[in-house]
């Protein structure tokens, strides 16, 4: 790897990941040209229009995603076990903002973290917010423990048309970050594609990009770094580690 620009020992970090560094655990992507968008359409199994008309479809398109992500029993990555050591050994604060709904993140060990698209392995009632784990198979008959109302469980996921999560702490981070890192993201996918977009136009902080090939907004980044995340993640976080030892 090139050398890095190291940042002040009590930089604050704010690292957004895809799907990316969660490939390389075996985890089928959506957008390749092989992934799951093209073998279903988004406008029937991944927006708030699809699951008013058809939720028994919708909820058998996410009850075999949750299955066979058991039934492959995947783990954490290098890439996802890096980050959790950096977190656990930098001085100042790192943010994980993920737009992956997989739990591969927090199983290696990352606290400070945000789903901003959801997660699989959760479910959320349509009628009141409630959220609870969820690992089994979802219907329209499941009541909702929160409001005992049926007919509102859905995958704690961000469809299409939807708002992602907690924008207002993920803004207010990026506001106040030294360090933006994207790891592997496509660039395509708003509002997560814009953050290098608004650390820029800020002026303020240092933006890295780790991924396989350069993103649709690789030319916005001060700094790039390509390759398998597998590899040139744990070597990144090592450098900038390599300080603090």
């Amino acid at each position: 790897m090139k050398p890095i620009q190291q940042p002040a020992s009590d930089a604050r970090i704010v690292i957004l990941t895809g799907a990316g560094i969660s490939q390389e655990s075996g985890l089928e992507t959506f957008r390749d040209p092989d992934g799951i968008w093209s073998k279903v359409r988004i406008e029937d199994v991944a927006t708030p229009e699809a699951f008013a008309a058809d939720p028994d479809r919708v909820h058998a398109f996410y009850n075999m995603r949750r299955k066979r992500a058991l039934t492959l029993n995947l783990e954490p990555n290098a890439a996802h076990k890096a980050l959790a050591e950096l977190e656990a050994r930098w001085p100042g604060e790192v943010l994980v903002v993920t737009q992956n709904v997989d739990s591969f993140h927090e199983r290696a060990g990352t606290t400070n973290l945000i789903h901003m698209h959801g997660r699989h392995a959760e479910a959320r009632c349509n009628h009141c917010s409630h959220v609870v784990p969820w690992s089994g198979d979802m219907s329209v008959d499941v009541v909702c423990e929160g409001c005992a109302k049926p007919g509102g469980i859905r995958p704690n996921v961000v469809w299409f048309g939807e708002m992602p999560l907690q924008m207002d702490r993920i803004q207010a981070a990026l506001f106040e970050c030294d360090l933006f890192i994207s790891i592997g993201t496509s660039g395509n996918v708003y509002p997560a594609a814009g953050f290098v977009g608004l650390m820029r136009k800020m002026g303020r902080g240092h933006t890295v990009e780790l991924n396989l090939e350069p993103s649709t907004g690789a030319s916005l980044f001060a700094e790039s770094h390509y390759g398998k995340a597998t590899d040139i993640v744990p070597r990144y976080v090592a450098a900038l580690l390599n300080d603090q030892t």
